[in-house]
């Protein structure tokens, strides 16, 4: 099996949408390369109230899933607020491979980046 059970995302801050037609936005692409399914389980920490625990996310076996954290139909009321500060953790019951992006839409010239967690097994 490919990748890892648990990943950690300390930099959430999602940028507002902008005037731009591509909006600022952040995202988690999620990678199964596996036989079976996964099924993530989501826990968003803050700078100043508990954490947001066991926010349920599916990926099929084979297949990427890519979540905006604005969407409220994957994270419901946990979906991020512009400009607040927060942390996220991907736990796994099947290894998958996690990438966090950003699209900072603020200004004419955009900022766009990716990066990979940091993992463990867990």
């Amino acid at each position: 099996m490919f990748g890892k059970r648990v990943w950690f995302f300390p930099d959430g801050e999602r940028p507002p949408f902008g005037d731009s037609p591509l909006q600022g936005h952040e995202s988690l692409l999620i990678l199964n390369p596996n036989a079976q399914d996964a099924h993530v389980a989501i826990t968003i920490y803050y700078e100043d109230s508990e954490p947001a625990r066991d926010i349920p996310l599916s990926v099929k076996a084979e297949r990427v899933c890519c979540v905006r954290t604005h969407d409220e139909n994957v994270f419901g009321e946990f979906a991020a607020p512009v400009s607040m500060q927060y942390a996220l953790k991907l736990a796994s019951d099947v290894p998958v491979i996690v990438q966090y992006g950003r699209l900072d839409a603020r200004q004419q010239n955009l900022a766009f980046y990716t990066t990979m967690g940091y993992s463990q097994d867990g």
